[in-house]
């Protein structure tokens, strides 16, 4: 089966060289020449573990190939997967959809056979008939379908996602189409995956219902931690408590300083616009999106009172920038608001992060030192904070920490540290939901 993937960012390289490993023919079309350029040579434009070696593989195989010539691209492709970005537009907190109805159009021109048109990009309700509308406009003549195929894959663990899902959602409304996408995804019958056939509009609105209902629990358990540590609660014990309810479940009950990244922020902002242009608000989601701004934001507060009221003229070590681990992704991270508000109450801010450094020297103050690993960020430091929780930081022993640092404060924003063992190594540390 020949398929096309119109964008090669995360969504659409990742799904693409997926598809290739399915054993599908896969052209990633990329207009943007650097990127492209990289990706021939087989050097990734994000960081995704294991990744680099998928494509690599794929495109030796023959079935993976990237060019930007959209025309010959979508030439013989029977499915063509429009996986463009849809950033928040400026002003409106709408999703701006730009990029995904020019590439319809350019698809539409350049299509000679029937295709269907699918969006593998996040849109809101409503895009699948708008594409539907401008295809129609632009090539009347055209045999096509329009379906909706949101992906619902975690950064760090995409391949893994794609390969073995929860479910995959597809909204399409023809036989035809259905048979595409069915014989698509069909290695995934083999594993029992659900695979869920819905209305274009239902699958559209899936992928926005999915990020806020776990963005609003995230914001919940950081809620319930603020909480726990008034009361002399333990966060971690009330998540295991609550988590092992079948109806709650234990994930995304983790606290710390917020969510960020590329799809919840952006997500959240969206369903929020779209429910108010609709006349059916949604308070829940409203809330969720105002409580985790200002908790990015009073992080730093955080830091500021363990250092005693003020961290002017301190060196702050400063662990992990990403807005998780096992990715390069800088979207939103909890790490942009604190830095920049420490660094601008005076603090000498030294960071370090495995694989995000260069993302973030363009987003953060000047004035960052970025170290070579983390005990070279904490050397000299009054105080440590740990804000993404990479692996390696997780090994790393108090007593070293403590030779290398001059100050005894360690504020752990993702509660990676054993709070007894840091204060037998003479720290005070300061954790989220514990008293």
């Amino acid at each position: 089966m020949r398929i096309t993937m119109i964008g090669g960012g995360y969504v659409g390289l990742v799904s693409g060289a997926c598809f290739a490993e399915f054993g599908s023919e896969v052209t990633v079309v990329e207009v943007d020449g650097q990127k492209l350029a990289a990706l021939r040579e087989g050097r990734m434009p994000i960081y995704e573990p294991g990744l680099e070696q998928l494509v690599r593989e794929n495109v030796k195989a023959g079935r993976l190939e990237f060019t930007d010539d959209l025309a010959a691209g979508v030439q013989g492709s029977e499915a063509v997967f429009i996986a463009v970005g849809t950033p928040t537009r400026r002003g409106d907190g709408h999703a701006d959809l730009t990029y995904v109805y020019a590439a319809v159009e350019q698809v539409a021109r350049a299509l000679t056979h029937y295709a269907v048109i699918v969006t593998k990009s996040t849109v809101p309700v409503g895009t699948g008939r708008r594409v539907q509308d401008i295809v129609r406009s632009v090539r009347p003549d055209l045999e096509f379908d329009v379906a909706s195929n949101p992906e619902f894959l975690r950064e760090g663990n995409a391949i893994g996602d794609f390969m073995r899902p929860d479910r995959v959602v597809i909204g399409a409304e023809s036989d035809r189409a259905r048979e595409v996408m069915r014989r698509l995804y069909r290695p995934l019958y083999l594993i029992e995956a659900p695979i869920v056939f819905t209305a274009i509009e239902t699958a559209e609105l899936t992928k926005y219902a999915a990020n806020a209902f776990l963005a609003m629990k995230v914001t919940f358990i950081n809620e319930i931690a603020d909480l726990c540590e008034k009361v002399g609660a333990d966060v971690h014990d009330v998540a295991r408590g609550i988590g092992l309810d079948g109806r709650i479940g234990r994930k995304f009950l983790h606290p710390g300083p917020g969510y960020g990244g590329s799809c919840f922020p952006k997500d959240t902002l969206a369903l929020v616009r779209t429910a108010q242009d609709y006349g059916a608000p949604s308070r829940l989601v409203e809330t969720t999106v105002a409580v985790n701004d200002a908790r990015k934001s009073g992080m730093a507060m955080r830091v500021v009172a363990a250092c005693g009221g003020s961290v002017r003229g301190k060196t702050i070590a400063v662990l992990g920038l990403t807005f998780k681990p096992e990715t390069d992704d800088m979207r939103e991270a909890p790490a942009l608001s604190i830095i920049s508000r420490l660094a601008g109450d005076g603090a000498q801010v030294r960071a370090f992060d495995p694989e995000g450094m260069d993302q973030a020297r363009p987003l953060l103050p000047e004035s960052v030192v970025y170290c070579t690993d983390a005990l070279d960020a904490a050397a000299g430091a009054d105080a440590l904070v740990l804000i993404t929780e990479w692996n390696e930081f997780r090994a790393l022993a108090p007593s070293r920490l403590a030779d290398a640092m001059r100050g005894r404060i360690v504020v752990d924003l993702r509660n990676v540290y054993d709070p007894a063992a840091m204060r037998a190594a003479g720290f005070a540390y300061h954790g989220v939901g514990r008293s």
